[in-house]
């Protein structure tokens, strides 16, 4: 399962091995206990990549849910389906989870960490 978490400054992406139902029953399992809303929906989220990665993603297109979308030409848009979790619904700070090949979400945690890597 692949994990994005979108705060007001910054973006992580994260690979889990748990499966995508128990990771979201536990989520909803805390907010009922602490007693914190919940927002739950089906959603697309996106995040980029460095365009030299687009050889590598692009038979991905094919083989999961994913699209490509060149933003120039050092960067490249990949938009996932999934469940976008969120205490409110019109925040755009929340948690995106989505399953995915599990090459896949190893490729694109690896890319994620190169780019940030590069940045910093």
């Amino acid at each position: 399962m692949l994990k994005l978490t979108y705060t007001e400054n910054n973006f992580n992406l994260e690979r889990l091995d748990e499966s995508l139902e128990k990771w979201v029953n536990i989520r909803v399992t805390l907010a009922i206990r602490s007693n914190t809303p919940i927002h739950l929906e089906s959603s697309s989220a996106s995040f980029l990549l460095a365009g030299e990665y687009v050889p590598q993603v692009f038979n991905l297109e094919q083989e999961n849910r994913v699209e490509l979308y060149r933003c120039d030409e050092d960067l490249v848009e990949v938009v996932l389906e999934g469940l976008w979790l969120t205490s409110d619904p019109e925040s755009e700070v929340g948690i995106f989870v989505t399953n995915l090949e599990e090459s896949t979400e190893l490729l694109f945690e690896q890319m994620q960490q190169n780019l940030q890597l590069c940045h910093t």
